[in-house]
């Protein structure tokens, strides 16, 4: 049975939008250009004056309508900026602005450095689906259902258990997320070919001044040519959203109406289809599916691009600008969804329950098998079981019945314990004590995250 909930603007992005905005961008070139020029100062590269002057320069000061002006004019995405810029600080301090580097230092530098911020509010999406994962393995950490594979019934499960497959590989995504900072979030400041040519034996010091400045890690070649920490990041959004596209596929199809075991609650007044009254889609594992499968082709763009020859070639760079920002928005896209059905998703525990016993305790054929093995070994515990579940199989008789009229069995086995053993929530194995187990690590991850 579907759920309703009230819903209030839930589709939060948590400024990520803002983050990714071009103002965002300008403000953020800023912000390069000045602990650059305060890095310079304080290795004796430029005037201290000068770097205080061109630091004190707030977004507003800009001129920005001259900036598009110039822009329409010379044809270049970043010297516009630098003009402007120069004009803000004045005559005598604008000589020493966006001095000695390349417009690609600011410019990777920058976006790496914004990505880094919505990389933390990622953080924060995972931290809120890992609270919302743990307390669902909680909650249904003895609800009994159907394991499947190929496909097909298999043994016995509970549902907390499906859950906390997801924590593990969100626990495990997260580990490479925070693992991969410190080879992602770099900065660039070698000049035209990484070699500092214009800085000298001083800018592997002053690189690691502005690293510093912003929270950063540096390069150890500061080479135009490297694009491993975009693919390798493109990747980790990828995994991520891999374990939510599988959680949203399972929410997908065993909501259908065959199953009818999960189903994502939903508003009064949705509608699912113009000509169909009936029609209550899952909206949110739709969104999750499609924007995590466009997604995986990013890496493998990258993979092609991230091998241009050279000291630098504007093509890559465009690529993976676009490849960066794309991916961001893609991940988003299904973090915001997955939050929100992983808080709201509505589990029909009557049903799992019908479902489980469609084969008339079938799916404790193991249970039943090593109970026999017990007894005569494996191999004959196997053929024997094979032909009571063949039987069963193909001609629909009840389990129990077969299994009772077997002498050899009877005189094995008790009536009850017959029972017992084809009754499914006695075969669940540890899923209870992993389902908790991992509810309590995922609680434990998101209050590190919150803190």
């Amino acid at each position: 049975m579907r759920a309703f909930y009230d819903s209030k603007s839930k589709l939060d992005d948590q400024g990520i939008k803002q983050a990714l905005s071009t103002t965002n961008k300008y403000k953020t070139w800023l912000q390069v250009e000045a602990a650059l020029a305060l890095s310079q100062a304080e290795e004796g590269f430029i005037p201290i004056e000068a770097a205080r002057d061109i630091a004190a320069v707030q977004f507003e000061d800009l001129n920005m309508d001259e900036m598009e002006a110039i822009k329409e004019k010379v044809g270049h995405g970043f010297v516009p900026f630098v003009k402007v810029l120069v004009n803000a600080c004045g005559q005598e301090s604008g000589k020493y602005v966006h001095y000695g580097v390349a417009t690609q230092n600011i410019q990777q530098t920058t976006q790496l450095y914004i990505t880094k911020q919505v990389h933390t509010i990622f953080k924060h999406f995972i931290s809120d689906i890992l609270i919302n994962l743990g307390k669902m393995a909680e909650e249904h950490a003895d609800t009994v259902m159907a394991g499947r594979t190929h496909g097909r019934h298999a043994v016995p499960i509970t549902y907390g258990f499906k859950v906390s497959v997801w924590i593990s590989e969100l626990l495990n995504t997260l580990e490479r997320m925070e693992e991969c900072e410190k080879r992602v979030f770099v900065i660039m400041m070698g000049g035209a070919s990484g070699g500092y040519n214009s800085i000298g034996s001083i800018g592997p010091k002053i690189q690691e001044r502005v690293a510093k400045r912003l929270g950063m890690y540096s390069m150890e070649v500061p080479s135009r040519n490297m694009h491993q920490m975009h693919i390798e990041y493109l990747m980790n959004l990828s995994l991520l959203c891999n374990t939510l596209h599988k959680m949203a596929e399972e929410v997908y199809y065993t909501g259908i109406e065959e199953f009818g075991e999960v189903s994502e609650t939903f508003t009064k007044g949705t509608i699912g289809s113009s000509t169909m009254p009936q029609k209550i889609n899952p909206k949110l594992a739709k969104g999750i599916i499609s924007n995590a499968q466009k997604l995986y082709s990013l890496p493998a763009t990258g993979l092609y691009a991230g091998m241009r020859m050279f000291e630098g070639d504007s093509s890559a760079n465009l690529l993976f600008d676009g490849l960066i920002e794309e991916g961001l928005e893609l991940t988003t896209e299904v973090l915001i969804r997955a939050e929100e059905l992983s808080r709201t998703l509505s589990v029909d525990k009557v049903r799992m329950k019908k479902n489980l016993t469609l084969n008339k305790g079938l799916i404790n054929s193991e249970y039943v098998m090593m109970k026999v093995a017990e007894k005569v070994g494996k191999d004959q515990a196997h053929e024997m079981i094979y032909d009571k579940a063949m039987e069963v199989a193909i001609n629909g008789r009840d389990y129990y019945e077969v299994l009772a009229e077997d002498p050899e069995l009877a005189a094995m086995f008790t009536v009850e314990e017959l029972k017992a053993m084809i009754d499914p929530s006695n075969y669940t194995g540890l899923c209870s004590a992993i389902a908790k187990e991992m509810a309590a690590k995922a609680e434990d991850a998101a209050k590190r995250l919150k803190t």
